[in-house]
C-alpha cells in the first residue's frame, strides 16, 4: 500500500510542526510523527519528556494515541512519518513499533530528517514475527490483519 507522495509531504509537513512543540528539556531531541488513519485523518504528536524517564511519551505514540482519542471507532493506522532534527533518519523505538503494529499491522513507516535521506519501512520489516491481539485470542490473525491478507 503506497501513499501518494502529495499525502506523504503533508504527513512531513505535519510531523515537523508537531516537533517544534515537543517537550525535551532532559535530550534536547525534539521528535514529531504524525499518523495517517484508513478514513484520511492525520494526527500528529511530540514527545513529551519527564524527569522520571520511564515516565517519557515518544512522539509516535502521542500521535497514535490522539488518533485513538479523536476517531468514532477503532483507528487503522496506515502510515506513520517520523521527523528527528538528524542528518539521517532515525527508526522508531521498540515500544513505538509495538504500538504501531496494534493498530497498524501494515502500515508504510517512513523516517525523515533534516537532509533529503529518508528511511522507508513497514510495520511487519519493522517488528517480524510481532505479537498482536490474535495471539491472546482477542481477535483472528485476519481480523487483527484488518482482513488484508
Amino acid at each position: 500500500m503506497r501513499i501518494p507522495a502529495d499525502l506523504v509531504d503533508r504527513l512531513v509537513a505535519a510531523a515537523r510542526r508537531a516537533s517544534e512543540r515537543a517537550y525535551c528539556p532532559y535530550s534536547r531531541f525534539p521528535v514529531g510523527a504524525a499518523v495517517l488513519t484508513e478514513d484520511g485523518g492525520i494526527h500528529a504528536g511530540c514527545n513529551v519528556e519527564n524527569a522520571s524517564y520511564g515516565l517519557t511519551m515518544c512522539a509516535e505514540r502521542n500521535a497514535i494515541f490522539l488518533a485513538v482519542a479523536s476517531s468514532p471507532g477503532e483507528p487503522r493506522v496506515r502510515c506513520v512519518v517520523i521527523y528527528t532534527p538528524t542528518e539521517e533518519p532515525t527508526a522508531p523505538c521498540g515500544a513505538c513499533r509495538q504500538v504501531i503494529r496494534e493498530f497498524g499491522p501494515d502500515a508504510e513507516v517512513i523516517s525523515t530528517c533534516d537532509t533529503p535521506a529518508v528511511l522507508c519501512s513497514s510495520t511487519r520489516e519493522l517488528l517480524p514475527e510481532s505479537f498482536g491481539p490474535e495471539a491472546i485470542g482477542v481477535l483472528s490473525e485476519k481480523e487483527a490483519n484488518h482482513g488484508s491478507e
